[in-house]
């Protein structure tokens, strides 16, 4: 792990697999760090090096004053890319950062060469969700955040089946900061990109869990149909954390595709 000051804050970083291969760089979910993409390494670093970061405000990275916004923290992604000296991009984001995805397609066509929009969304209705969610955490802490997240991002059988990874995602959730979760949280809230979503031009892969009630199927739905030429691909029994819900299918189906690109 290293770190770089990137448009004012502090962005914890770190390069894994072979120096002089295209890079896939990965992009956490809300209430999440680099750590989520675990799972996927060994599929990636085969062949690929991968940039993973903590986004501003997640993790090791710097909280700096919020609210933050999408086309922000999408700028931190294309300046770290520029940064470190390894674009154009394989991008891979979920949930948040398949949000920052979006807006890097827009803002920075030339800083990556596909993207990859799993488990998200363009829109992320209604804001008093978000204001009730913002409360919960000011009042308990993360500690109050953890059930109902959980909840949300796995099937209900998945707890039972894989106890070890959700206590990694409870540990996870629990070391965020209340105020960059919020400022984080903040940025999704107020997202609303559906209406440029035709200025993509990137190869794109939509890639979910069929399950998700966070980042619907409907909501990838849109982004099939409005990215031309996107290919979507969903997972059966997972839902927000797909990539941790059933690794070996999101690997392959995400290798395959960057393969190909």
């Amino acid at each position: 792990m290293t770190s770089a000051t990137i448009n004012g804050a502090r962005l914890a970083y770190r390069l894994d697999g072979p120096a002089d291969a295209p890079t896939v760089m990965l992009s956490n979910s809300l209430m999440s760090t680099l750590a989520m993409w675990e799972p996927q390494m060994p599929a990636l670093t085969e062949r690929y090096q991968v940039l993973r970061y903590d986004t501003r405000g997640h993790g090791a990275s710097e909280v700096t004053p919020g609210p933050y916004r999408i086309e922000q923290l999408a700028d931190d992604a294309a300046a770290l890319i520029e940064h470190v000296g390894v674009g154009p991009v394989h991008f891979v984001g979920l949930s948040m950062g398949g949000m920052i995805a979006q807006q890097l397609g827009i803002r920075h066509p030339q800083a990556v060469r596909s993207l990859s929009l799993c488990d998200t969304a363009s829109e992320m209705p209604p804001r008093a969700m978000w204001e009730a969610r913002f409360a919960t955490a000011r009042a308990e802490g993360m500690a109050g955040m953890v059930d109902g997240t959980i909840q949300r991002w796995f099937v209900p059988s998945f707890p039972a089946r894989a106890p070890d990874v959700i206590q990694q995602v409870r540990d996870m959730i629990l070391a965020i900061d209340v105020e960059g979760y919020i400022a984080c949280g903040s940025a999704v809230r107020d997202m609303s990109q559906t209406h440029l979503l035709k200025q993509i031009t990137t190869p794109t892969l939509i890639l979910l869990g069929r399950d998700d009630p966070a980042c619907t199927l409907a909501a990838s739905e849109v982004l099939h149909r409005e990215i031309a030429g996107a290919q979507i691909h969903v997972i059966d029994d997972a839902a927000h954390l797909s990539n941790l819900e059933h690794p070996d299918q999101f690997n392959r189906v995400l290798r395959d595709f960057i393969d190909r690109h």
